[in-house]
């Protein structure tokens, strides 16, 4: 059994992680933290999220004493954290020999260059950052098992790449075009009026500026259009998604590309019938449905995911079965 700390708990994701963790015979919690500063520390996990009232642990202050606490009983950590906040505390989890699963964009490009323009801080470990592995479940199982820095990817470029990069090779020059719409879980538990149930309407954001986009286009090895929208609803993504394929290309060749998921357990893929959010919500699942105009040579893809599960908790929670073998 592997005993597994949890950093940032007090959050969506963290929450989430935990009850997942939680209910895995395999693992147990050694630990959940916040940070020192935080209004949420020595509270009980239940009383933020009584819907977790089975989860009988507080939320401690990730003191010094606490990480030390956490090298000597812990096999790994997962850091539901701020990127700048991951940023150092995977690179020491790292260092003192923890396998670790970061949920933030701290270790997610391997080219440092992309850090000041995306996310605002120069990178400072690159020797952490050189073993760092994406951790994108049904692609990169082998390699998550092969270092103990885990870099799982964000929501959207779950749900993107997920329908994407089956149809790699049958691409053709023309970008991806990726409209997403995410809930409103996405952006975190701390309250902004902008997120605010009540403030929001159906929208786009981030217009040819999110910091997923290059992340897209990083691990599909092409650049995409990406458009995120802010839904009002609570959680799961819906990425439709439209590519030119190659002169030549038959439905068949599409079938046959997206037969890579045929031994999944969480990735269905489904011809003429498309997801929506509903189908996907509380679930590890990706639903992909499309269509195919041989007239004009593009695919419509749709891809559904919990942006909360599979986009984050649950995918860590893969990553953590990948890495340690069971």
């Amino acid at each position: 059994m592997k005993s597994i700390a949890i950093i940032g708990a007090s959050g969506y994701t963290g929450a989430q992680i935990t009850s997942l963790i939680q209910a895995d015979p395999q693992l147990t919690i050694q630990g959940l933290y916040v940070s020192e500063n935080s209004l949420d520390k020595n509270k009980p996990l239940a009383e933020l999220y009584p819907v977790y009232s089975h989860i009988k642990l507080p939320l401690l202050p990730l003191s010094e004493e606490a990480k030390a606490k956490i090298v000597t009983e812990a096999d790994g950590v997962v850091l539901a954290t701020e990127h700048n906040v991951s940023l150092h505390l995977a690179a020491w989890f790292y260092q003192q020999g923890l396998s670790v699963f970061d949920l933030s964009g701290a270790y997610r490009f391997a080219d440092a260059a992309q850090y000041p323009k995306w996310y605002g801080f120069e990178h400072e470990y690159p020797q952490v950052l050189e073993q760092a592995v994406y951790g994108l479940a049904e692609w990169n199982s082998h390699a998550i098992t092969k270092t103990k820095m885990i870099a799982v990817p964000g929501c959207y470029p779950t749900a993107s790449l997920t329908a994407l990069k089956p149809l790699k090779a049958l691409m053709g020059d023309a970008l991806p075009v990726i409209n997403a719409v995410s809930g409103v879980t996405g952006a975190g538990r701390k309250a902004q009026l902008h997120t605010s149930f009540c403030e929001v309407s159906l929208t786009p954001y981030g217009v040819l500026g999110h910091r997923h986009q290059p992340e897209i286009a990083t691990h599909l090895g092409k650049e995409v259009i990406f458009t995120p929208h802010l839904g009002n609803f609570k959680r799961g993504i819906l990425a439709t998604i439209t590519v030119q394929l190659k002169a030549g290309v038959t439905e068949a060749d599409i079938q046959e590309a997206y037969s890579v998921y045929n031994d999944s357990e969480l990735v269905n893929v489904y011809k003429n019938q498309f997801p929506k959010v509903d189908d996907v919500v509380h679930t590890p699942n990706c639903l992909l449905g499309w269509k195919f105009d041989p007239s004009t040579g593009y695919l419509v893809v749709a891809s559904a995911i919990d942006n909360l599960m599979k986009g984050a908790a649950s995918q860590a929670h893969q990553c953590i079965k990948i890495h340690f073998n069971y």
